[in-house]
């Protein structure tokens, strides 16, 4: 017979849910001032109240189950039922903790400005960032909101386009006259390209984007976006970089413009029952607005750039 369920204890409870948001027991034990073992152990109890298992290794952590998934929703409502039982009755209703998964030039462009901004409205929010260019998950259970490069195949999620955005080609004017402006696409073939490392690149549109470009030679390659920005204005080679921040650059220029755009759209991620979270709902709304404005100001800067040239 199957172990029947039994009443979890509420510290094993809440530990599972630290392990579930941040993927590691070494994380959840700092953050809740325990060791390792007093973690493995909360969640063994958790796992045995249960019948089944919580958490199952992956290459990046631990994942949530389908279990565990019930775990979370009861944990977090136990949370938020905590936070609300502390909370001042100050008429703020917007409080708590949003997490958001987020590429990095996303965050630090768009995301990090709005949360500032949305946070002078409600000083009672926390928001918690983790930069990362990857595909999105089809268990959130860590996050409450993921910002993801191309349309998502989720299932049991909301999900809505945040804006768009194009990756082109970018050098300095001082590594094009050392070697030669390129005139084609076929020129390519003879500049290295900076670019992410393609064995690490997890995102498939992001993969495409080169897929129409010449095989590169020897050059720099990183996870970072940023590392591709600098090492471009290095003058390691082409960068294959966002437009919001390759246009914004003093130290570059574009290279066959009209020849090689690659379109793009950043989209938010959330489970279903998220976008019904007041919280969740003022930070979609807030994303929304800032990266609109930031936009429509990049825009207008770009048109400015291109009548004074």
């Amino acid at each position: 017979m199957p172990p029947t369920p039994q009443q979890p204890p509420l510290d094993a409870l809440m530990t599972f849910l630290a392990v579930a948001r941040l993927g590691r027991y070494t994380a959840a034990a700092e953050v809740l001032g325990v060791n390792h073992s007093t973690v493995s152990r909360r969640i063994a109890a958790l796992e045995e109240a249960m019948g089944g298992r919580v958490l199952v290794r992956s290459a990046g952590g631990w994942e949530v189950t389908m279990l565990g998934r019930r775990a979370v929703e009861v944990a977090e409502r136990i949370e938020a039922s905590m936070g609300e039982l502390v909370a001042g009755d100050d008429g703020n209703l917007v409080r708590g903790v949003v997490r958001i998964a987020a590429p990095e030039a996303f965050t630090s462009v768009f995301l990090v400005p709005a949360m500032a901004r949305l946070r002078e409205r409600h000083p009672d929010l926390s928001i918690e960032l983790l930069a990362a260019t990857r595909r999105v998950r089809q268990n959130r259970s860590g996050v409450d909101l993921e910002i993801v490069v191309g349309r998502p195949q989720v299932l049991r999620a909301y999900a809505t386009p945040v804006c768009t955005y194009e990756l082109r080609l970018y050098a300095t004017p001082q590594y094009l006259a050392r070697t030669s402006t390129p005139t084609s696409l076929a020129d390519l073939a003879a500049h290295p390209l900076v670019y992410y490392v393609e064995a690490s690149l997890q995102v498939d549109e992001l993969d495409r984007a080169v897929q129409s470009l010449p095989a590169s030679p020897p050059s720099i390659r990183s996870t970072s976006v940023f590392a591709h920005v600098e090492a471009t204005a290095a003058g390691a080679g082409i960068g294959v970089l966002p437009d919001f921040l390759g246009e914004h650059d003093p130290r570059l220029v574009q290279v066959l413009p009209g020849a090689y755009s690659h379109p793009l759209a950043y989209w938010a991620v959330a489970r279903d029952e998220g976008a019904r979270n007041v919280a969740i709902a003022e930070t979609l709304a807030a994303i929304a607005r800032h990266t609109r404005v930031a936009q429509a100001d990049q825009r207008t800067g770009s048109a400015l750039q291109m009548r004074s040239r």
